[in-house]
């Protein structure tokens, strides 16, 4: 099986493809068009750019070159994280990367060294592409626990500080908002497994196919790549709304909405 290459024309070819949602936009008034050419610009800069350094990387496989991408990589998840949501509270972006970090790499690394076998465990070839994959799930679950988080308790207040005033833990009166907070980050990743395979092909799976390998080795891959993200979405998820509950409640069990903020 032949790989088959694609030049500067077709890339301008696939680019063009994104007039489209130009023209959608301009007909339905959405207001859309400057966001798309951000959006287009942003990809290609950043694809390509990527492309350059991981060449770079992949011709200097040492691990004083591989780790501090791999940190680089999880430190703009993070702050991503971060970012998202309209409720948000001093200390978010340090809950985010903290849970970002402990969730992916954690996972990240019981895949490389217990199930994949990688030897060394920072050959590039490997590490970066699954870390990358773990992070990007692992972010989105992050994100979504945290602001559904903010927002249950935001709207919940008056139950909330009504347990805290009858005599309950603060505990007692974060554990719905942090369930329904839990279940938020975690949902995508299950909806993702649920259809993968038979609706989408994921990344990694048509990347292998299209490089060559044969599809039951690819399918293989992409089992133990799904497993990962779904622990670790889950895993960053958990810690994620954690944090939060440890920012928003007092010791002395008292709820601390004056430190939520609108954007």
């Amino acid at each position: 099986m032949n790989y088959q290459a694609l030049s500067a024309t077709d890339l301008a070819l696939a680019a063009a493809l994104i007039l489209v949602n130009g023209a959608l936009s301009v007909l339905l008034r959405l207001g859309l068009e400057r966001v798309l050419l951000l959006a287009a610009l942003r990809t290609v800069v950043q694809l390509l750019l990527i492309g350059y350094v991981l060449g770079y990387v992949f011709a200097y496989a040492y691990w004083y070159v591989v780790l501090p991408l791999m940190c680089l990589m999880t430190v703009i998840a993070g702050v991503s994280a971060a970012g998202r949501g309209g409720l948000s509270y001093r200390g978010r972006t340090l809950d985010s990367l903290l849970a970002v970090w402990g969730g992916s790499w954690l996972v990240a690394a019981l895949g490389l060294l217990l199930i994949i076998r990688i030897r060394p465990w920072y050959e590039p070839q490997y590490a970066i592409p699954i870390l990358g994959m773990i992070l990007g799930n692992t972010l989105t679950g992050v994100a979504l626990g945290i602001e559904r988080m903010a927002q249950a308790l935001s709207s919940g207040r008056a139950q909330v500080e009504a347990i805290l005033a009858l005599g309950g833990s603060r505990w007692e009166a974060a554990q719905g908002p942090a369930r329904q907070a839990v279940r938020a980050g975690m949902l995508p990743t299950l909806n993702q497994m649920s259809v993968v395979g038979i609706v989408s092909l994921p990344g990694m799976m048509t990347g292998q196919v299209l490089a060559g390998e044969s599809p039951a080795n690819a399918v293989r891959y992409q089992i133990v790549i799904m497993f990962l993200i779904a622990a670790a979405s889950a895993l960053g998820t958990v810690v994620a709304v954690l944090l939060t509950y440890r920012r928003l409640f007092s010791e002395d069990h008292r709820f601390l909405a004056h430190r939520l903020l609108e954007r």
